[in-house]
């Protein structure tokens, strides 16, 4: 019961932080951020594989701002680079993933210590969870492949990116928490 009053309690506090234009300032900024990476930062390999860099940006909304913010930044950025650069029909469970990963980013990473041990299991979680099975799962809906046939690519495909996001991210979160990004964001 604790746990349930604790994790409602950070979604109200993650929903409060969009009472501040601080914060929404930074949220468009991230999101633009998402829409020019999904842009100019992703390679189809196949159609149902492609790899991006779009991530960084929804994964530092949900570890700035929580799961709520999280997931309204992933699913807005889904949307917003959709409508950008539309690659075949647009699906909405793809986007109801989005808002899934960065809930759960935001459960994992909004106002705990950072470390690479908490990166990489908000990382494996996301993986496993929703771009492995949801993210499989939406693809044999779309196109009626085997969810069998799909999960090895797939499931490959996360087993190499997620040791490259999560260099990645922790790379970036550093070199921003050096800059001092994140104490002036807080300080305003």
């Amino acid at each position: 019961m604790e746990k349930c009053k604790k994790l409602r309690n950070m979604f109200r506090e993650s929903a409060r932080e969009l009472k501040d234009s601080h914060t929404m300032v930074v949220i468009a900024m991230l999101l633009a951020l998402a829409v020019v990476l999904g842009f100019f930062g992703t390679v189809q390999v196949t159609d149902f594989l492609k790899i991006g860099f779009s991530f960084l940006p929804n994964e530092l909304a949900a570890m700035l701002f929580g799961p709520s913010v999280g997931g309204i930044v992933a699913g807005a950025a889904d949307i917003l680079k959709y409508l950008v650069k539309p690659t075949g029909a647009f699906f909405p469970g793809f986007t109801i993933s989005a808002v899934a990963g960065g809930i759960l980013y935001g459960m994992v990473l909004y106002r705990k210590p950072l470390s690479v041990g908490r990166i990489v299991f908000a990382k494996v979680l996301v993986a496993v969870l929703v771009n492995t099975c949801l993210n499989t799962y939406w693809l044999t809906v779309m196109y009626g492949s085997s969810f069998a046939a799909l999960l090895p690519a797939r499931l490959l495909k996360q087993m190499v990116m997620v040791p490259v996001e999560t260099v990645l991210f922790y790379l970036v979160v550093r070199t921003l928490s050096r800059a001092k990004v994140f104490a002036l964001m807080k300080s305003n």
